[in-house]
């Protein structure tokens, strides 16, 4: 038997969910086992778990036939639990790290019924608040176990299933169960502490309480948050089967019960204006019905106050003293965004011209034809977009794309395909104007999303090096993002493209907002997919590469916290191993672009090698260097899971591995899931292609499952799907 059964529902909470298990199962303590309950989830949850259980004993994981709450997905979870304690750890929280070798310190130690633990909030930008433990008990409360009238400031504590282990056999005999509904953790929390003869309470911080932007029931508005009430009504019900025996703990929970009514009231993202006359109303019925005849406490100050107008039932004054507190709080921070504001007006110059002609562009109707593409900062007609714009003017001819790109990179575009240079006054005319705004990063700060018009965000591979939001965990890879302004962006995509599941999860979990994922594979993989024999021989003929050439092409990717950071990588080394066929081919990440290179089809000579090295680097299609290549040569670019869809071999050169993880952090770890062969040191690089163990067995197996995994949905038709979805309006 485990010690600790964690119990894990999860509903839509793909993005999060690896966090979750992984901070559960990465413990250096491991009596454990995860019961991992997919509450019928429409996106990625299910298989998250499933894929956990098959590779980890540790895990079990149940599909339910259909949704049915938060709370009898957890009852579920306790059904088939078998540890001597329950915890219920939300999908989208994760544990402190080391935090279980004192959870079941403390467990073995004092044996208590509940053992309470610290948490923090983490806002999605990261943030994390104080530890909410320390205004409940300033002095650490000792791991003595004590009863709840003993201590009953204990009620204090966030009441929430996460933040409490519970004995399992004090709760099966307790007969207590999660309720169906919003504000499930009620009528368990509250009761399993006026009920347990031995409480403890660890003052560790074991919880990461996400405070999601998007997603969240307490970012959700609706009638029901009513169900407040009910929930509540639960709690006083059973205290009075329980008669004498919590008659005095009647006060402090009645205070706390008012407490978050008034929580919830005062929230602005949960009850819609019209709606709070009638809340308030229930919170003083409520009053009336339920306060101790020998009276409560009753807080000081304006929480005093709010408490003393419920009773009384004084909307008018509550809701006019509320506004007024708006108010000043508005004022507040309308001066503070007046600053920064008239400062950056001080050094518009053309540019606000070009603005105020795109703000009276914004004026005039959408055209119902136009759609505009971009990629990797104006840099070309490149990747996703260009893919998916191929296929619309393929299946809707009835749109007019038009491209956004650089002026040195105007001459790069194929023939026949409309233009304008960024910066330009067309420029803002189609920005402002178009219906379709496709792109694989993020246009301007400047540009608005318009109701009616369909923003998509191809992005631009499959992430290894962590993205978004989540770069905010290694600042020294952040290079001091606006996180805030990246949000702003975020908040226009109406469809984020993804290559598969790995890429769902992780997009959203950087970039959490309201759009709609599109996990259909990655267009600019379609090539890839379907290329013939005869086209990869005309490729390679292009490049100035003969049949019998083994090619290498070499893509490693850019270090922000490294500004001009090259891997240690001699070509004339790699290719006396490589031998008199080989051939390489050196691509530099599209950052380093910045010298404005000129496009080239097989690009300059590099070294004492000769015609035998090239730098590829100005290229304008990589798909063409991917068919051209036998072997691909890599560090965390995203290039190995395109690479991939053309099932040939592929080798992670990661020479500052450790190093990179620290700085930039990553979300795979490519020595354990790698798509091939790996190394970290250039003599090993060397000695994988001299004994040919870049193609041995084992490399071709851990090939198989990376296709597996992150190239299923690659079968040359991603970009169609996208077409469909977005110009045709056809269901995915």
């Amino acid at each position: 038997m485990a010690l600790i059964s964690f119990v894990v529902p999860a509903y839509r909470v793909q993005a999060y969910l690896s966090e979750c298990l992984d901070s559960i199962l990465g413990q250096p303590f491991d009596d454990v086992e995860v019961i991992g309950v997919d509450d019928h989830s429409p996106d990625g949850s299910g298989d998250i778990l499933a894929d956990y259980a098959a590779r980890d004993h540790r895990v079990r994981a149940v599909r339910l036939a259909e949704n049915v709450g938060l709370g009898p997905a957890r009852n579920t979870g306790l059904d088939l639990a078998g540890g001597e304690y329950v915890w219920f750890v939300d999908g989208d929280d994760w544990l402190a790290p080391d935090c279980l070798a004192e959870v079941a310190a403390r467990l073995r130690a004092t044996r208590p019924d509940v053992l309470v633990v610290d948490h923090v909030r983490v806002r999605w930008d990261n943030r994390p608040t104080r530890s909410a433990m320390r205004e409940v008990f300033p002095e650490p409360p000792g791991p003595a176990t004590f009863r709840l009238r003993e201590r009953p400031e204990t009620l204090r504590l966030l009441h929430t299933a996460w933040n409490r282990l519970v004995r399992r056999e004090f709760l099966v005999d307790l007969g207590l169960r999660f309720e169906p509904g919003w504000y499930e953790d009620v009528p368990f929390s509250f009761p399993v502490l006026m009920a347990a003869e031995r409480i403890g309470v660890l003052d560790r911080v074991c919880v990461n309480y996400r405070q999601r932007r998007t997603g969240a029931i307490t970012r959700t508005r609706g009638d029901r948050h009513f169900e407040v009430f009910v929930q509540w009504h639960r709690v006083f019900r059973l205290m009075d089967l329980w008669a004498s025996a919590v008659d005095d703990l009647r006060p402090a929970v009645f205070e706390r019960m008012i407490w978050h009514y008034l929580t919830v009231l005062g929230n602005g993202e949960r009850i819609a204006p019209e709606l709070r006359p009638a809340f308030f109303a229930q919170i003083t019925a409520d009053h009336a019905r339920f306060r101790p005849p020998g009276g409560h406490p009753v807080p000081e100050g304006v929480e005093g106050l709010k408490h003393r107008l419920a009773a009384a039932g004084r909307w008018r004054t509550f809701s006019a003293l509320r506004a007024a507190n708006h108010t000043r709080e508005a004022a507040r921070r309308q001066v503070r965004r007046a600053r920064p504001v008239a400062r950056r007006a001080a050094r518009r110059g053309r540019d606000a011209l070009l603005r105020e002609y795109y703000r009276a562009e914004l004026c005039r109707p959408l055209d119902p034809t136009l759609a505009v593409y971009a990629a990797y900062w104006y840099r070309g007609y490149a990747c996703n977009p260009a893919a998916i714009y191929e296929a619309a003017r393929r299946l809707a001819p009835q749109v007019r794309g038009v491209w956004v790109v650089r002026r040195d990179r105007a001459g790069s575009l194929p023939v026949g395909v409309e233009f304008v240079v960024a910066g330009s006054r067309e420029y803002h005319r189609v920005l402002a104007r178009a219906t379709w705004l496709i792109n694989n990063v993020n246009f301007p700060d400047f540009v608005r999303k318009r109701p009616g018009s369909v923003h998509v965000q191809t992005h631009h591979g499959t992430p290894v090096k962590v993205m978004g939001l989540d770069q905010q965990r290694y600042p020294v890879g952040a290079m001091g993002m606006d996180f805030a302004k990246l949000l702003r962006r975020v908040d226009r995509w109406d469809y984020s493209v993804s290559a598969n599941s790995f890429s769902t999860q992780m997009w959203e979990r950087a970039y959490p907002a309201a759009y709609t994922t599109l996990e259909v594979g990655y267009p600019r993989n379609d090539r890839l997919a379907t290329a013939t024999p005869g086209e990869v021989r005309e490729v390679r003929a292009r490049l100035g590469l003969a049949p019998g050439d083994r090619v290498v092409l070499y893509a490693p990717t850019h270090r922000e916290h490294l500004p001009g950071y090259r891997p240690p990588f001699d070509p004339d080394l790699l290719l006396d191993a490589l031998g008199p066929a080989g051939r390489l081919l050196i691509r530099s990440h599209y950052f380093h672009d910045r010298d404005r290179r000129p496009s080239g089809s097989a690009g300059p000579v590099l070294g004492p090698g000769g015609a035998r090295i090239r730098d590829v680097s100005g290229h304008d299609r990589v798909e063409d260097l991917y068919l051209a290549a036998d072997v691909l040569v890599t560090d965390y670019s995203s290039a190995m899971f395109d690479y991939a869809v053309l099932d040939r071999p592929i080798v992670v050169y990661a020479p500052d591995w450790t190093a990179y993880r620290l700085a930039r952090g990553v979300y795979l770890d490519l020595l354990a899931e790698p798509p091939g062969a790996v190394t970290t040191s250039f003599p090993g690089l060397l000695d994988l292609f001299r004994s040919g163990a870049v193609d041995a067995p084992a490399a071709a197996a851990a090939r198989k499952r990376f296709r597996a995994r992150f190239c299923a949905l690659d079968d040359g038709h991603a970009a169609e799907r996208v077409v469909r979805r977005v110009f045709l309006g056809e269901p995915g």
